[in-house]
């Protein structure tokens, strides 16, 4: 999959959009960004934690510094399909990520089983590290959601992307799956991420003003933990939570 980089460092602001919003805004986009060659596209994630949750729970208390361990494919997987294994990490509102690819089965092989990749790299040691460091990792969490990711035209540096059909489930945890589980957002909502090398241009934050579209803490994976963990799904929606990253 020709275009995808391995490794990133840049800043990443939330925003949760409601369809008004996210009509209009697409309107004022024009002529500063574009959907990508992908266009729509599901993307699966499964996240690796420790059986007491530590990663996730310490990320919930927001530090300086936290990192993720997760294996993610484009699309539902089989077991030849590209799959990327990541670790992402965040210090001082800075997102660094990290990544390898190579089969979904050699992937799964190798982050369950133990088995190393055919191909060595700096990245994939500091992965080993991260399993050797962090015991006991295992599968926790499937995290899926369908995106439009858009790049910007004369900006290069800038990124936005819109999810929504955002899940979680921790039972049949294959991205064979594809993307099935328990709802996040309400009807309607749209999670926004603006990517950015820099500080974001005048122009797009006046726009988000007028629309009343502020930034928002969201973590997908955080989400999924606090309705699974303490319930915070009812009758089917979504209430606030009270923590979040």
């Amino acid at each position: 999959m020709a275009g995808f980089k391995d490794v990133f460092q840049r800043i990443e602001v939330k925003y949760l959009l409601d369809d008004t919003q996210y009509t209009e805004l697409r309107k004022r986009l024009e002529g500063m960004a574009a959907v990508d060659s992908y266009g729509k596209t599901s993307i699966l994630n499964i996240y690796f934690d420790t059986p007491q949750y530590t990663l996730i729970e310490r990320s919930l208390e927001k530090p300086v510094y936290k990192e993720k361990l997760r294996l993610r494919t484009y699309g539902t997987a089989n077991d030849d399909t590209n799959a990327f294994i990541e670790i992402k990490k965040k210090y001082k509102g800075v997102v660094y990520k990290r990544r390898i690819s190579m089969p979904y089965s050699e992937a799964m092989d190798y982050l369950i089983n133990g088995k190393k990749p055919q191909k060595r790299s700096q990245i994939s040691d500091e992965i080993d590290y991260f399993i050797r460091y962090y015991k006991g990792l295992r599968p926790a969490m499937a995290i899926s959601y369908d995106r439009i990711a858009m790049a910007g035209i004369d900006d290069p540096d800038l990124r936005i992307t819109f999810d929504t059909n955002i899940r979680w489930r921790t039972s049949r945890l294959s991205l064979k799956e594809g993307n099935v589980g328990k709802d996040i957002l309400l009807p309607g909502q749209h999670l926004m991420e603006i990517k950015i090398a820099g500080a974001m241009s005048v122009e797009l934050a006046r726009i988000l003003d007028e629309l009343n579209i502020r930034k928002t803490s969201f973590s997908k994976y955080g989400k999924g933990y606090m309705d699974y963990m303490y319930g915070t799904q009812e009758s089917g929606n979504i209430v606030s939570f009270p923590r979040a990253v």
